[in-house]
């Protein structure tokens, strides 16, 4: 059945790369999406798919009800794009000033439409259910996954899997890992309110300045110094905004930045721990302080059993020397809050080909991936719903 679907899923090529382009030329912001899941949803109703809109907001769902019964798959794919200037020399290009698929987002939506045809066309041979997940708004936090849950778009569902194309790995090349893959990313700020004044009379005044200098070095010191190191953990200042005068101490300084984490005992402490420096070292200068910790996408953690089954899987597809570990990220991904309520796997699928230039990291303005990498996700989706169906037998 496999090599069938595979063989069918190579002639549906160049439709997928019809999709992908018309994507890409046309990206939409994280929460802006209009024509994207229009497009989605008007292509999953002529397979006969049961299809909802606007779930959780912007997202689509559809149900492919096999012809026998059994448990339910859900596959999910993510179409947002960036805010970036796509500055490649291709027919493709962006047509959207300033906006941009740089993250690999149409590969996986266009990826997901040609197995939901695939599988569309002998849903009679499936034993079971499989759910199409086309998720908005995975780019910026609070992001898409949350709402569509909260949305009913696992509802019934009993395993998933996900895709992410990479231009760090070579196409051709598949990767995973049991455990955590992604981490948790927080943004903390803090506003340090002192006294301003003329900078040739210090005594006079309380200067933030000093204050956030001090307290930005203090910071590395909760990681180095408070956590296990056996734990990873990032605390990140990414901003320190004060002043507008060479000859004048201001009045407030403000700290922005991230902190990346895998364990929730970690994520706490390192949370408790910079509102608890913050305080300590604006009171010793007599400054007050306002500190704001908000949470962003939990860690991403692959269960084992279902990381063993795609391994398994990939191995038989794409030979077993094609088939690697994945290097732990301290990067974010809500596909985290999937695998929080049920079994799943998220894997990683080669996309770099320096014959065609594809060969830039993500986010950046020259970002491209092997068109290839789609059938490459393709069949280990279908590959992953027959034998977790089979199984449930």
């Amino acid at each position: 059945m496999s090599d069938t679907l595979f063989a069918r899923l190579e002639e549906l090529f160049p439709e997928m790369v019809a999709c992908r382009r018309d994507f890409h030329m046309y990206p939409e912001l994280s929460f802006m999406e209009e024509e994207t899941p229009r497009k989605i949803a008007a292509f999953l109703s002529e397979l006969g798919l049961e299809v909802r809109t606007g779930v959780g907001g912007k997202g689509v769902v559809a149900m492919l009800k096999g012809g026998k019964p059994g448990k339910t798959v859900a596959l999910r794919a993510d179409f947002d794009a960036l805010p970036i200037q796509d500055q490649k020399q291709v027919e493709y290009k962006s047509r959207i000033p300033g906006v941009m698929h740089a993250c690999g987002h149409d590969i996986h939506t266009a990826a997901l439409m040609g197995v939901a045809k695939v599988l569309s066309e002998v849903k009679n041979e499936i034993n079971g259910n499989v759910v199409f997940i086309y998720q908005f708004a995975e780019e910026q936090i609070p992001g898409g996954a949350k709402p569509m849950i909260e949305d009913g778009c696992l509802m019934d569902v009993d395993v998933i899997y996900g895709a992410h194309v990479s231009s760090a790995i070579p196409a051709g090349i598949f990767s995973t890992l049991e455990g955590y893959v992604h981490a948790a990313g927080d943004t903390f700020e803090i506003e340090i309110i002192g006294k301003g004044g003329h900078g040739a009379s210090p005594h006079l005044t309380i200067d933030p300045l000093m204050a956030g200098s001090q307290l930005v070095v203090a910071l590395q010191q909760i990681v180095s110094q408070r956590v296990d190191p056996i734990q990873p953990a990032v605390i990140s200042v990414g901003t320190f905004h004060a002043g507008q005068a060479t000859n004048i101490i201001p009045e407030t300084a403000t700290i922005t930045g991230t902190v990346r984490t895998y364990d929730e005992q970690v994520r706490d402490f390192i949370e408790k721990s910079i509102g608890k420096l913050a305080s300590s070292l604006c009171e010793a200068a007599d400054a007050k302080v306002n500190y704001t910790y908000s949470r962003g996408y939990p860690a991403l953690w692959n269960h084992p059993a279902e990381t063993q089954r795609i391994e398994r899987l990939a191995k038989r597809i794409f030979g077993e020397e094609q088939v690697r570990k994945y290097t732990p990220s301290m990067g974010m991904e809500d596909f985290a809050y999937y695998v929080k309520e049920m079994p799943g796997n998220y894997f990683f699928i080669g996309g770099r080909n320096e014959s065609i230039n594809a060969v830039y990291p993500h986010h950046h303005t020259l970002f491209d991936a092997d068109e290839r990498s789609m059938l490459d996700i393709g069949k280990v989706f279908i590959a992953a719903v027959f034998d977790y169906l089979k199984q449930g037998q």
